[in-house]
């Protein structure tokens, strides 16, 4: 009987270690908060989902110079009376095995205004500082928007530099053919 109850402890105590989230796994901000960041001033935020088409994708996926993860898009459009202030997409995608969320902020022109991470699962040295991510202002989707031209790699969190990238390329390129090509 001591001998199972010691195999059983055994197999519950592995079974924890298997099961329990990683301690490195941050969520900084939930949706509500991160749509605040957004738009501070707004007495609206406004949800636009688009469904994409086939050729949309092509097209914004050739801006953007990587793969789109889904055809269902969602902007939110924060609005103080009639005044537009800009549009924000949420992106959650994969660093290296775990998955960051991105919330990336357009002015009403389509300008990057801020990238501010809102969660990221891989271990926090991976994660580039705030002030890497301030690059991106004043930022519209040019050939040079990639690191090593306009934005400066991050030793040691290459893949994170990347992925945040190609979030605010997908960004803009998703703008450029949703929202100023309409």
């Amino acid at each position: 009987m001591a001998k199972r109850i010691l195999r059983f402890s055994g197999w519950l105590a592995a079974l924890m270690f298997v099961a329990a989230p990683p301690l490195y796994a941050t969520v900084f901000y939930s949706k509500e908060e991160a749509l605040k960041l957004a738009f501070p001033n707004a007495d609206n935020v406004e949800t636009r989902n688009f469904f994409l088409k086939p050729e949309d994708v092509q097209r914004i996926e050739g801006l953007a110079q990587s793969k789109l993860n889904s055809k269902l898009v969602t902007f939110h459009v924060g609005k103080s009376g009639d005044k537009l202030l800009g549009y924000a997409i949420i992106d959650a995608h994969t660093v290296r095995t775990k998955p960051e969320v991105l919330l990336v902020v357009l002015n009403s022109e389509g300008q990057v205004r801020k990238v501010q991470v809102l969660a990221f699962h891989e271990p926090e040295e991976y994660l580039p500082s705030q002030r890497w991510y301030q690059q991106f202002v004043g930022k519209v989707l040019t050939p040079d928007l990639q690191l090593k031209r306009e934005i400066h790699a991050v030793s040691g969190a290459t893949l994170s530099a990347r992925a945040a990238t190609a979030s605010v390329r997908k960004t803009l390129a998703l703008y450029q053919v949703l929202i100023a090509g309409k």
